[in-house]
Parts: structure tokens; sequence; C-alpha cells
């Protein structure tokens, strides 16, 4: 239950969609051209004459430019699940340069593997068959702007709805963040980097991981790590293990069942895509957690790593070379952006 459920307001409520781009008062639904207007050429204006967009390869579409003071609640979007590796969702906050969201469209919704995984979490719904849910806070004080970009040589369908709210911003409210990274494969002896080196203060959110097995056995040993204002070698906090920072155990393992998803509010393995004996020869999964209880905070600066570790003869750790993509969120005072913001098709590839 939200805890301001019964709390009056002066706040404004808005939504862009293809039905209001602009977002003004009394002007949704209005269009006289659009993507459904053949459908409603009997019952005309005001019946569904554009309900999404057509995103055209290699374009970027702005879904949405947003006045301020204001935050963004829920942002509902569906396409079709062959884009959900190629096209990049952006979030610009009060007029910077650089977007401090910029994450495949998939992977913000925790699908980084273009497949379908039902995902029942607070901040992230995706529903049957593609419904792609996202609850973050996203207040900012000026403006916002939401972009999306089609790397695929096809023109897309977009159906899309960013509600948001207009009035005050509380002064120590952060900016939301999400960065994505990928190692494929990952280096000999290396860690994956999830988070390099963010400037504070601010504090961390959630994590993704799409995570692509390049070996037999079990791949998950590996600890989180959250170097925090300064750490150097060692870190502030250290997990024990893959798949307990997941909130899992012993492997994600149920007898009987092997590997099994789950998905509560907070973390889930929601998705295990399994080998088919012909050209999927490598288990995935999907695995999420989300810092809303137990944030993590930092006022200097924070680095977030994840290794990957399996087992080799005598009980020994065995460094693997998996396939790992990761997307962050967190929030922190500026605005700016701390990731990579550009990306190529072939580095997004769910190979």
């Amino acid at each position: 239950m939200h805890p301001n459920m019964s709390m009056l307001s002066t706040n404004l409520s808005r939504s862009i969609s293809a039905e209001n781009p602009t977002g003004e008062p009394g002007a949704g639904g209005a269009a006289t051209e659009g993507t459904g207007a053949h459908p409603a050429r009997d019952l005309g204006r005001g019946w569904k004459v554009s309900p999404s967009i057509r995103l055209a390869a290699g374009a970027t579409a702005t879904l949405g430019e947003l006045p301020g003071p204001g935050t963004i609640r829920h942002l509902w979007l569906t396409t079709h699940e062959q884009y959900w590796r190629t096209m990049v969702l952006r979030v610009y906050w009060d007029g910077a340069a650089d977007p401090a969201i910029a994450v495949p469209l998939g992977d913000f919704f925790c699908q980084g593997w273009g497949e379908f995984a039902q995902v029942n979490s607070v901040p992230v719904a995706v529903n049957p068959r593609g419904g792609l849910n996202s609850y973050w806070e996203m207040p900012y004080r000026h403006g916002a702007r939401v972009t999306l970009e089609n790397l695929s040589d096809d023109e897309a369908s977009v159906y899309y709805q960013i509600d948001y709210e207009l009035g005050p911003v509380a002064e120590g409210a952060g900016y939301l963040h999400a960065a994505w990274r990928r190692s494929n494969p990952l280096g000999d002896r290396q860690v994956h980097t999830i988070l390099d080196r963010v400037s504070g203060p601010g504090h961390y959110v959630g994590t993704y991981l799409a995570w692509g097995t390049n070996s037999s056995g079990w791949w998950g040993e590996g600890e989180l790590k959250f170097y925090l204002d300064g750490d150097d070698e060692f870190p502030t906090i250290c997990g024990t293990g893959t798949e307990d920072y997941f909130g899992g155990a012993w492997n994600f393992d149920v007898p009987g069942q092997g590997y099994t998803a789950y998905s509560t509010p907070y973390l889930g393995m929601p998705q295990v895509l399994r080998p088919d004996g012909l050209y999927r020869s490598q288990q995935r999964f999907g695995m999420y957690r989300w810092h809303l209880p137990d944030p993590v905070r930092f006022q200097e600066d924070l680095r977030v790593t994840v290794q990957a570790l399996g087992w080799r003869s005598g009980r020994r750790y065995l460094p693997l070379h998996d396939d790992i993509a990761s997307t962050a969120w967190w929030y922190q005072r500026d605005p700016g952006h701390a990731g990579v913001a550009t990306f190529d098709r072939d580095q997004l590839e769910a190979l």
C-alpha cells in the first residue's frame, strides 16, 4: 500500500502517449491521423485514432518532453520482443547534454535476453505478453526528455504512456540514473564492473544481470562487492556469492526441478533459458535485486563489481569467461550521466 494514498495534494496529474504527445490538459484522443486512423474510419475523432507510433530503422523518437518541476511516476511501453535488445531508452534531466538513463530497452525492464519473462516486483512489472512497466520514482526540477532509439533494420510499432505529476520536488531528492555494461566474454581472472566510480552523494538502488554461461558446471560462486567512498583494494560491502546476493541459495536448485525461476517484490531470478539440444547450447539467466528497503549509500564515490566463479578439481575455484550484461540503478545529486551513452547493435545482440 502506498504510504500517501489518502493524502490530498495540489500536484497536477499529466500523461504523455501517442494519443496525447504533449501531455496538455484536455488534449488526449484528439488526433485525426495516426496508426489507428484506418480502423477508426467509421467512428471518427476520439476513437483510438493514434494509439502508437512507428519508429523507423535507425531513428530516435522523443517520447516525451516534460515540463517541470515534476516527477515521473509510471512508464508503460510495449513493442515486439525482437526489439528489446535493439532499442535504447534514454532519459535526460533538467537540460543536461548527456542522458542519466541510457539502457537497452529490455534490460531496463529485466528482459535482457529478448524473450519474455514475467516480473512481479515493486519498481518493475512485466506482464503477459510484453507489457513493460516501470514504477521508479523519477523527480526532476526544470524539465525531462525521454527518447527511444531503434538500432534495428526494421520499422517498429511502439505503444507507450508516461504518467507524471507536476509539483514541487524536495530539495534533497536525487536524480535517477541507470547504466548498462557488458563483458562478453569476461577476461581471464577479471571481474565484471557493474558501476564504475560514480560521484556522490547518492544511493544505489538496483541491479539486473543477464548472465550467459560459457562453460559447464555451477557458475555463480562469485561475490558482489561495493567499494564506497575511497575504497581501493578491498570493498566495504562484500557478499558471499551471486545467488546469495539475489536472495537465493545453493545454486537456485530445487531438487527434481533444477534451476527454479522466482520473482518477489525486491529480488528474483525470473528467467531461466535452458539448452534445447541444438543451437541454444548455453544456459542463460536473468536476475534482479532492488535495494529499496536497504539502499547502499555513498557520500564521495561508488564502484560495484561481480566475480564469475565456478568449481574445478580439488575443490578449487574456477575463474569463468561468461557473458555478463548488467544494469545498475542509483540516485545522485548530479543530473548528468556516468556511464556509456551510445551503443551499436552488435554490442547489444543477445547471442
